[in-house]
């Protein structure tokens, strides 16, 4: 059934909030709930059970992890208290604005605690606890919420004042739960198209590793005659092909160990590590610069022509990207390789750089607690897998060709998720705002 506006409207006397359907109020969150209650359940034996939640056992999309636990006396102090029914609300940022928060129920022994980043809100009688959670991830909350943010940037969070005094549109208890219950369904539903397609992308993913293993270890002669490497993590390659150093056959191999410089408005782009991914250079993930008279001092062991390779060394270890601008600066971590052009090439290095046996071997090498990288010296011992150089070139033609459809399917799928997830917030600004009916859909 098509959903359709109220029959009556009124004003609601809050400008950002406009009418509201005939029945319904507008009331300050402070009425529909205690916002951060101060009451607690006490506990005999401090070693007892209670689900714990830091941030990121939240999801934006209401769920939290059920199996999380810890015992009483380990966060009894020191972190936010909730019980059965309460709703959590993140307040910091990024966390607000992308809506985590949940609802809990089923607590272990009936007691939770978590992130003192939470808001907990406890409702009153009057109230549905899952309506205010579907608000709290409306627009018109977190919009207004980001503009009414304090604190340093980074670390900025809406108030409890805030909290306590933002107005909601309240429709009466029998109404919120028929709401709930509607978008309970509704969002499960999208939410389940999202799981598909997010799944139809991992599909994609494996099918272009494949298809760059395959092409990159074993040609695209399907009927080839193959032969053992001699080396175990490799396997068999074709007759022909060799398994070699890889940097025997780099004629240039640099990285910059300088500080980086200062970031300016105007200059050179500035390549970090974030800005690789998938075997492209992503000028869109950032707008960094340097300035102009800086670029010489970065790039003193030599400036990047296009198709020299970029290889990341840590924080991501292990992407790579063919330089298809060479006025850019490089920032650390990151080495750039040439090869030698009689024998091999450079697009075709970095499909062998992305290949799991590769990537399965660098792991190997790296090293690190918080964030695994290679040492410089450690690349010496990096193996490359190597055909004739008239065998490389069409190997690039025909992986550039296919990945570039297999990269179009993945794009289009994520604009699905994306339309999706707008579909859905727009769908509970719309429900509990009061700008459609959904009674009748919910009976």
């Amino acid at each position: 059934m098509q959903m359709k506006p109220y029959p009556k409207y009124k004003d609601s006397g809050i400008e950002w909030i406009g009418e509201i359907p005939e029945g319904w109020e507008s009331r300050r969150l402070r009425f529909n709930c205690k916002v951060n209650p101060t009451e607690q359940i006490g506990v005999s034996n401090k070693k007892t059970k209670v689900t714990f939640l830091p941030m990121d056992r939240v999801s934006v999309d209401g769920e939290y992890d059920r199996e999380s636990e810890a015992e009483y006396c380990e966060v009894s102090t020191g972190y936010t208290y909730f019980t059965n029914r309460d709703v959590l609300i993140a307040k910091i940022t990024p966390c607000f604005e992308n809506g985590k928060g949940c609802y809990v129920d089923n607590l272990t022994n009936n007691i939770g605690f978590g992130t003192t980043e939470f808001h907990v809100l406890r409702s009153h009688n009057n109230m549905n606890p899952e309506f205010i959670l579907y608000f709290s991830r409306s627009h018109l909350f977190r919009i207004i919420g980001e503009a009414f943010m304090q604190g340093a940037a980074g670390q900025k969070r809406i108030s409890t004042d805030f909290t306590k005094d933002f107005r909601m549109p309240t429709p009466p208890k029998p109404e919120q739960r028929e709401i709930a219950t509607f978008l309970d369904k509704k969002t499960s539903e999208i939410n389940d198209l999202i799981a598909k397609n997010k799944e139809l992308i991992e599909l994609e993913k494996e099918k272009r590793v494949a298809l760059i293993d395959h092409a990159v270890t074993k040609g695209l002669d399907s009927y080839v005659k193959l032969k053992y490497s001699g080396v175990e993590w490799v396997g068999e390659i074709p007759e022909g092909w060799k398994v070699v150093p890889l940097t025997k056959f780099l004629v240039n191999i640099a990285d910059y160990r300088g500080k980086t410089p200062e970031k300016t408005e105007e200059g050179v782009f500035l390549v970090t590590g974030k800005n690789i991914k998938n075997g492209i250079i992503n000028y869109n993930l950032s707008q960094e610069y340097v300035h102009k008279e800086d670029y010489g001092k970065i790039m003193q062991r030599g400036k990047p022509k296009k198709g020299d390779l970029l290889f990341t060394t840590e924080a991501p270890l292990g992407e790579v990207a063919n330089v298809d601008n060479p006025y850019i600066a490089l920032a650390q971590r990151i080495i750039k390789m040439r090869a030698r052009e009689n024998v091999l090439d450079n697009y075709f290095l970095k499909y062998y750089i992305m290949t799991k046996t590769f990537q399965g071997f660098l792991q190997s090498l790296a090293t690190g607690s918080t964030a695994l990288g290679i040492k410089a010296n450690k690349l010496c011992y990096l193996k490359l897998i190597l055909p004739p150089k008239p065998e490389q070139v069409p190997i690039v033609k025909y992986l550039d060709k296919h990945i570039v459809n297999i990269d179009k399917t993945i794009h289009k799928i994520s604009k699905n998720i994306e339309l999706l997830e707008e579909y859905k917030q727009s769908l509970i600004h719309h429900v509990v705002t009061g700008k459609v009916d959904v009674r009748e859909v919910a009976a």
